[in-house]
């Protein structure tokens, strides 16, 4: 402790962790365990070897989701478990990080787990040998498997230094995060007791405790016992953590690692160096001894190694005893779950960040007396009988794991900084998803949500929904609900798990149109909530009134929010439309949801234009806003008359009135006649006269009829000095009835002709549908063009969704649409839709897998075909087509996994069957065994033939045939 301190390394954050220990299927039954004070010792299961000793083992741990993951039976057969659980748990972990695992594909994430054991190894290795039993049993594998499955780009290895393996490979992760190789790292250790050699091992070294329980610190403690156990913990740097909102859960201050070197025997811990290993770490991390509030201690139990470490121990804080308000605690989860060995220093870790979030550190298990030859009072030193309080800042706490063989390792670590006090008020709303690989699975989820969700405060419910869309991966069945409430997402959430219907598969990418409202949706403070309530849509509202504002009074935002009934007169009710459009398409945008098509009813077509590209935004506005000021100029006098008549029908009523024109033609059974007044009580009479129902509408002027006569040339005077040019989305025209052709351009004339024109809607409705969208998302103040569509038979398929449902809408709306949108395979851009309060990480609970697939010792091949009978090794056996055949098949179904009569032979190996370069090389070897007058089939030759099952059998018929003429 003598030596100049240099610099503090930078902190590292936890910010997420996943475990499974036994008696312990999570990090909160693991927590429960411990403050219970139980210990999780019992009977040896028969899978574990012939040894009768007991010790702590992991339930269902046969048991992987290998269809969640996507890998072949075959392969997950072939699995060491400790693979399969360390997939499982880094999935978890990374979400408890409130980061969705497939968005990492790519990145430079590193994967660092320690671990000890090669039992499945012997295991397999003892039955048949393919090429599955290196990457299924190597241990290099238990951090590749996770980088391959998850694509994680940065380093990744496995640290075996025996027992200490996992806190080395911590301390390894903490030291590339710092040097920049990696900016989220993946640290963890597993431990699966396959076999009964190191039981042997332990026992012949006089190590093992016949009862199978570790005894930390006790009288009673007799040596080692063993455990099960697995561990991941997600790490970023401290102040990238802190500046995305990750949820901190403890602070890593400094490690360090040392070796006892040639010490009393290779396998007996070095005082010396675990005093040194421990005073280093303390001096990196910038604290004093007497700065540690409690040591989480390597405590095996064995009386030898007991005695040695708390030596050190006293070595290194006796020094700071005076200068100490307390005893320094010390205890040891082996005492709870026995010796997980490769995982230990994980299990050791995961307690101290469990003890520093919670603020107390749990009680040892109990196993007898103090055993007083380790003199803890003396040493200012303590166990831990009963539950011990921390202080809720500031927090120091050391873990320490020493490997046999001699590698030590200690971390110091500390409590995480408090959040700073957010000066913007959190949302009450937000959306909830969730998803999983199966309706069943998604079931199984939502009801675990539901029970988490009901236990809520309301003032979670935003920061809840926004985790669950950054740290839930989109998979192909969805559930989203948006939700004010825990009360009533919860009701929602076990709504959704009870739900008889089966939940469809989501697709790839829904195929949007955007439908604009046009004149008649607009009403005081249309959209006002929105604008108070989300900084996104108030932005793009003030920006649509600043572009109109050379063209009116008063800003056209401030006109809409003053809820003035002046927003019904026409100069005014245009303007405002389009700038609620602009906005609504916008904001909608920016949240992802961005339309492959566009079409506008009358006014709704210039926000659609400029969507489309086809103008921008101030030549937009210029337009609207001349268009409105000239209408409204017009003398009144004019209607307009919604009636049940045909087009053909109505053709026929305004032949004889030239006043009067077809407004609009909306769909079967609603068609709009526009025009004056007196001509239009004419027309309305003959109808009602027929049966046919009328309604007047409450306009200013007759909209698209000969009235409108004369501001057309004045207006087309203004429209000719505005760029033009075609739209690059595809435009359906409600004034051609029609997608616009290419290069056909929204021209002054275009413009010109649009105030005048028939509005021909269900003919664009019909044009839009033809190119199949999968949802036609209206855009304006309220609900108005969807009852239009349902009514058009191309659209009745057609989802017709909403963003604004009338005054009281807000971003509850926005939210609802995202929500369904999300569940038919969008994936929108959640953070633009959460202001900033509301963007911090909780804990949710984690992914419940399936265990209905399992699988333990991999049996041998019961499907391989011996040879002819009478045929000795090397005689050619002439060919035939159902021999060859049979034998192709047989060995696929070997390689792949599965029964004989699930392949097809037109079933293509790469694309159908998932063959991979290890999987090729497994059938070659198969296929030379089974047809051993081939001699040795040369690969480059196969490839060519290696694209399905018929053609592979050709190619082997030709070389049998070939062999036969030899």
């Amino acid at each position: 402790m003598g030596r100049a301190p240099g610099p503090a390394p930078r902190p590292v954050a936890v910010v997420g962790m996943d475990c499974r220990f036994p008696g312990a299927p999570d990090p909160r039954a693991y927590w429960e365990l411990l403050m219970s004070g139980a210990h999780a010792t019992g009977e040896r299961p028969a899978s574990r070897g012939p040894s009768a000793v007991p010790g702590g083992f992991l339930a269902d741990a046969d048991a992987f989701d290998r269809s969640f993951f996507q890998v072949p039976v075959a392969d997950a057969s072939a699995m060491d478990p400790q693979q399969r659980l360390l997939l499982e748990c880094s999935w978890r972990a990374v979400e408890d990080a409130g980061m969705a695992p497939p968005r990492l594909a790519g990145s430079p994430v590193g994967t660092y787990i320690g671990s000890m054991s090669d039992d499945w190894l012997r295991l397999t290795a003892a039955t048949e040998v393919t090429p599955r039993t290196g990457t299924g049993s190597g241990r290099s594998m238990l951090a590749n498997r996770i980088a391959y499955q998850l694509d994680l780009r940065g380093p990744s290895l496995t640290v075996d230094t025996a027992c200490s393996s996992s806190l080395v490979a911590l301390h390894l992760a903490c030291t590339a995060l710092r040097a920049g190789e990696c900016d989220l790292a993946l640290a963890g250790g597993v431990n699966i007791v396959a076999g009964s050699l190191l039981d042997e091992i332990y026992a012949q070294a006089g190590l093992a405790a016949p009862d199978g329980r570790c005894k930390p610190f006790s009288a009673a403690a007799d040596g080692i016992g063993r455990g099960e156990g697995v561990g991941v913990v997600a790490l970023r740097l401290l102040d990238d953590a802190v500046r995305d909102g990750d949820p901190v859960q403890a602070v890593i201050l400094a490690g360090a690692v040392n070796q006892d070197g040639r010490s009393n025997g290779i396998m007996a811990p070095h005082r010396a160096s675990q005093r040194e290993v421990i005073a280093t770490a303390c001096r990196r991390a910038g604290v004093g001894p007497h700065d540690i509030r409690f040591i989480e201690a390597h405590g095996t139990g064995t009386p030898l190694g007991d005695q040695i470490e708390v030596l050190a121990l006293g070595d290194v804080f006796r020094d700071d005893a005076g200068e100490r308000a307390w005893p320094l605690a010390i205890g040891a989860v082996k005492g709870t779950i026995g010796h997980t060995e490769g995982a230990a220093g994980m299990a050791g870790l995961i307690k101290t960040v469990l003890a520093l979030r919670h603020g107390v550190v749990p009680p040892s298990a109990p196993y007898g007396s103090e055993n007083p030859r380790l003199a803890l009072a003396r040493r200012s030193m303590e166990l831990i009988p009963r539950p011990l309080a921390l202080p809720a800042e500031g927090c120091r706490a050391g873990v320490s794991s020493f490997g046999m063989g001699g590698t030590n390792a200690h971390l110091v670590l500390a409590t995480a900084p408090q959040d700073a006090p957010c000066g913007e008020q959190v949302p009450r709303a937000g959306v909830f998803t969730l998803s999983a690989d199966s309706p069943t699975a998604l079931r199984r989820n939502l009801r675990i949500q539901a029970d988490d969700v009901a236990r809520r405060d309301a003032g979670e419910v935003a920061r809840l929904c926004w985790t669950s869309n950054r740290s839930r991966a989109a998979l192909p069945y969805r559930f989203a609900a948006a939700a004010d409430s825990p009360e009533e997402l919860a009701s929602r959430l076990f709504a959704g798990a009870e739900l008889e219907t089966e939940y469809p598969r989501a697709a790839e990418e829904p195929v949007l149109a955007f439908a604009f409202t046009g004149q008649g949706s607009q009403y005081p403070r249309m959209t006002a909530g929105l604008y108070e309530r989300s900084a996104v849509y108030r932005t793009f509202l003030e920006e649509a009134s600043k572009a109109l504002q050379p063209y009116t009074v008063t800003p056209v935002h401030e006109t809409i929010l003053a809820g003035d009934a002046a927003i019904h007169r026409t100069g005014t009710t245009q303007p405002a439309l389009f700038a609620v459009q602009y906005a609504l398409s916008r904001t909608l945008m920016e949240l992802g949801v961005r339309p492959a098509a566009v079409v506008g009813h009358s006014i709704g077509e210039f926000a659609a234009a400029v969507v489309a590209e086809a103008l921008d935004l101030a030549d937009a506005a210029r337009l609207v806003a001349v268009r409105g000021a000239l209408m409204q100029q017009l003398p009144e006098g004019g209607g307009m008359l919604a009636t049940r008549a045909r087009p053909a029908e109505a053709a026929a009523l305004v032949e004889g009135e030239p006043s009067v024109g077809i407004g609009a033609l909306n769909g079967p059974g609603a068609t709009v006649l526009s025009g004056a007044l007196d001509a239009l009580g004419r027309i309305r009479a003959r109808l009602e006269e027929r049966g046919l129902v009328c309604t007047p509408l409450r306009v200013s002027h007759a909209f698209h009829s000969p009235l409108m006569e004369p501001m057309l040339g004045r207006f087309e005077r203004v429209a000719a000095r505005i760029p033009t040019g075609p739209p690059r989305l595809p435009f359906h025209s409600t004034v051609r009835g029609r997608q616009l052709a290419g290069g056909e351009e929204l021209d002054a004339a275009y413009w010109t002709e649009h105030i005048s024109a028939t509005v021909r809607f269900e003919d664009a409705i019909t044009s839009l549908c033809a190119a199949a969208p999968t949802h036609i998302v209206e855009i304006g103040p309220k609900p108005v063009l969807s009852g239009l569509v349902r009514r058009i038979s191309a659209a009745r398929d057609i989802p017709t969704l909403t963003v604004c449902r009338g005054e009281d809408s807000g971003p509850r709306g926005v939210g609802e649409l995202l929500a369904r949108l999300h569940q038919d395979g969008l994936d929108p851009a959640w953070d633009t839709f959460y202001p900033d309060a509301a963007k911090r990480a909780v804990r949710m609970p984690a992914h419940e897998f399936s265990t209905e697939w399992r699988s333990w010792q991999a049996a041998p091949a019961t499907t391989e075909v011996p040879r002819a009978a009478g045929s000795r090794s090397g005689a050619v056996v002439p060919a035939s087509t159902d021999r060859v055949r049979q034998g192709v098949r047989e060995a696929v179904a070997i390689v792949k996994g599965g029964r004989l009569d699930e392949f097809d032979d037109a079933l293509r190996l790469y694309d159908d069957l998932g063959f991979d370069s290890v999987m090729l090389m497994e059938l070659k070897y198969r296929l030379e065994v089974r047809f051993p007058e081939v001699g040795e089939l040369s690969m480059p030759e196969m490839l060519a033939s290696l694209v399905s099952v018929e053609s592979l059998i050709g190619y082997l018929g030709e070389q049998l045939t070939t062999a036969v003429a030899r």
